[in-house]
């Protein structure tokens, strides 16, 4: 390992601490005051490696599912790291939710950071989160929005966010999405799209934007303004009269979904949504699965922030 890759710090040991350890404490070290300080080297986390995790709980609907997720998120080829995601469990109203997003940021990161640290949190405190979830949905990602521009007048350059988010619910999965992140599910290895890239060039998204007063024409892409490869997102106050934060809401019963994959366009630029989930069908371990991904379509050629956040469910 690298000199470069390790950070010094210094700690003191208290007596209780040293009692601990198998050595045997010296009489000097009955006080913490005596206590010598201890020089420890640990690993600095590189920001352009792969950094990966999961876990494992269980939700109860009319019977009780248990699944597994894993994260994984990648630099990749970008300068910066524009990505963030999601994965939370918490007990809204007596009931157990899970969570789970992935944001894409443009023009920096700290929109894709704001929704991270306040959209679920949002979410869950609205009154009718439990009762009418696609109501709340709707109104909670409006509300964030609002909430993130208010916060920004006083930036000078623009910035945005994808939002692809899966909520689980009991026996229900909810999915909402609002820019070009995606959510794939598998069942019995077919690929179903539980979202639609909310790209300008979408017949029914571009017809909008014209109506509203804007426009739509090709730059590389195609783009609103000439400026925006996507429709709807978060924060692009510049924008915002056509790009909204307005998600479009998919709803599957958890029974019969094998896993989701919830993934930036880093990974579905390269990545057919068949390919994914063919990919990916065998590995059980959600972490590695996702990992898996990753580093596939890095070997693809992707030239973009890839995150990937996978979800296996085992129903019972």
């Amino acid at each position: 390992m690298n000199d470069s890759k390790l950070t010094k710090i210094t700690i003191t040991p208290t007596a209780a601490a040293l009692a601990d350890s198998k050595a045997e404490p010296s009489a000097s070290s009955s006080r913490d005051a005596d206590a010598k300080p201890l020089d420890v080297m640990i690993a600095a986390r590189d920001p352009d490696a792969l950094f990966s995790g999961g876990g494992m709980s269980f939700l109860t609907g009319s019977r009780t599912a248990k699944f597994s997720y894993g994260y994984s998120t990648f630099k990749g080829k970008r300068s910066s790291m524009e990505d963030f995601y999601e994965t939370s469990l918490s007990e809204v109203d007596g009931q157990m939710v899970a969570f789970f997003g992935v944001y894409d940021g443009h023009g920096g990161s700290r929109t894709a950071e704001y929704l991270k640290n306040h959209l679920f949190k949002n979410l869950s405190s609205h009154p009718d989160f439990i009762k009418d979830t696609k109501t709340a949905i709707v109104e909670v990602f409006k509300k964030t929005d609002e909430n993130y521009l208010s916060e920004e007048k006083g930036q000078h350059k623009d910035a945005g966010s994808t939002a692809s988010t899966a909520v689980l619910l009991g026996d229900r999965l909810l999915v909402a999405n609002v820019g070009d992140s995606r959510v794939v599910a598998s069942r019995a290895g077919s690929a179903i799209p539980l979202s639609i890239d909310h790209k300008p060039d979408r017949s029914d998204e571009r017809q909008r934007i014209e109506e509203a007063g804007g426009f739509v024409i090709w730059a590389g892409t195609w783009r609103v303004g000439g400026v925006l490869a996507v429709s709807r997102a978060f924060g692009d106050r510049l924008l915002k009269q056509y790009v909204v934060a307005e998600p479009e809401i998919q709803e599957e019963e958890i029974d019969g979904v094998d896993f989701i994959i919830i993934a930036s366009d880093g990974l579905w630029n390269v990545i057919s949504n068949r390919d994914a989930v063919a990919m990916v069908e065998h590995i059980t371990d959600a972490e590695a699965a996702s990992r898996k991904l990753i580093k596939e379509a890095y070997a693809r050629g992707s030239s973009d922030n890839i995150t990937c956040v996978v979800v296996r469910f085992e129903n019972s």
